[in-house]
């Protein structure tokens, strides 16, 4: 198949404003080009770092106006909110504990917010933001990136289409090796905030990496964890927060699962991958090769489907971008949520009434529900490794 995706016509880009992002960061320009790949919105405003001078240098690179460079995020959401070109939204894209202050400091004056997860590292927090963006009608956005691939779209469809039936069991993990030597004492930014309670949060690896599984499952198969039992480990030795951890969990149908994420199993890069298995088959799908959802029905042979080439459920293929053979990959799949979530925001605008599929994007009770998920886990470790409830 060749056809690609279709998008609402503007005749003029959305603004938005970034807060992080700055020198050293990698997620901020992720999003930055995530966003511009289908260029219904563009940069316009920015504090970069808790550095003027390091947001200057940003803005500076990126050929924003002096005047729209600001010190602190609360000057500029309060001067961006009285702009006659104010910004449409507002990318967050700071260490954990960044999120919830700027979030509300964004969505108090009007301004809808766009988080990197985790959404906060308190629970009451997320509660919080999710009330004021309800409260104030605004579109609250947090990047769970690997949820924006067309095959992982097209495993949602079939579960809620019923292809393999009830759901009896899920096994997911998220393994990666970079923490394995301690990266936080050799240089590393992006180890040294993650491994820094007061940035990152009470986890690193389940806030970090686990509450993608989370995310994952929950949007794919639609199910609500029950409980859960989890063990997080610090394998390296002198770490305030884990590195590894096993969660076993129970879901709100009576089906089992298995999650596991560590940053120190030497020889993954980033292999988050999920295997679900209903009553009637099974679904297979892995970030490190994205375009492929495998598929087995029972009493039917095995295959494996190409987001490319077979036709999958119609909302899944209108993520699909290019044609097949030409591999779509991380920047696709968050520009798929920022699509979606712009596209959603062009309407509200408009004054157009919103769809189930216009609002195909982690919202902020997802974020919600992955904090609480942290939290339980973390919870459950420090009691010995016991059953909790969520």
């Amino acid at each position: 198949m060749i056809e690609g995706s279709t998008d609402i016509q503007i005749s003029g880009k959305l603004r938005y404003g970034m807060v992080g992002g700055g020198p050293g960061a990698f997620i901020g320009d992720v999003h930055r080009k995530s966003i511009a790949l289908d260029g219904l919105a563009e940069l316009a405003a920015g504090c970069f770092s808790r550095s003027p001078e390091k947001t200057l240098e940003t803005g500076t690179a990126l050929a924003l106006p002096r005047e729209r460079l600001y010190k602190t995020f609360e000057e500029m959401a309060e001067a961006e909110s009285k702009r006659p070109d104010a910004i449409d939204f507002v990318v967050i894209v700071t260490p954990n504990a960044g999120h919830y202050p700027a979030a509300k400091a964004f969505l108090s004056r009007g301004i809808p917010v766009v988080c990197d997860k985790p959404l906060t590292i308190e629970a009451a927090e997320a509660e919080e933001l999710a009330a004021l963006a309800k409260k104030n009608n605004l579109l609250f956005g947090v990047t769970y990136t690997y949820t924006g691939f067309p095959a992982v779209k097209h495993a949602r469809e079939m579960i809620r289409t019923g292809d393999i039936g009830g759901i009896i069991y899920v096994n997911a993990e998220y393994p990666q090796d970079w923490l394995i030597t301690p990266q936080e004492k050799e240089g590393s930014k992006q180890a040294a905030w993650r491994t820094d309670p007061a940035l990152s949060g009470k986890s690193n690896c389940v806030g970090d990496i686990g509450s993608h599984i989370e995310n994952m499952i929950s949007y794919v198969t639609g199910l609500k964890i029950k409980s859960l039992c989890a063990r997080l480990d610090r394998i390296l030795p002198g770490r305030a927060l884990d590195d590894n951890a096993t969660i076993m969990v129970e879901y709100d149908n009576g089906a089992k699962g298995v999650y596991w994420s560590s940053q120190v199993a030497l020889g993954y890069d980033n292999a988050l991958q999920f295997r679900i298995f209903g009553t009637k088959g099974g679904l297979e799908w892995r970030v490190e090769d994205p375009n492929y959802l495998k598929v087995s029905l029972l009493g039917k042979p095995r295959v494996t489907l190409s987001r490319g080439r077979d036709l999958l459920y119609p909302h899944a293929q209108s993520y699909s971008r290019i044609p097949s053979g030409h591999p779509e990959g991380y920047f696709e799949a968050l520009g798929n949520i920022y699509k979606t979530y712009i596209n959603a925001l062009i309407k509200q605008k408009a004054g157009q009434p919103l769809t189930e599929a216009d609002l195909d994007f982690p919202n902020a009770e997802n974020g919600l529900e992955g904090v609480q998920f942290i939290s339980k886990c973390v919870e459950s470790s420090e009691k010995g490794a016991v059953w909790v409830d969520l």
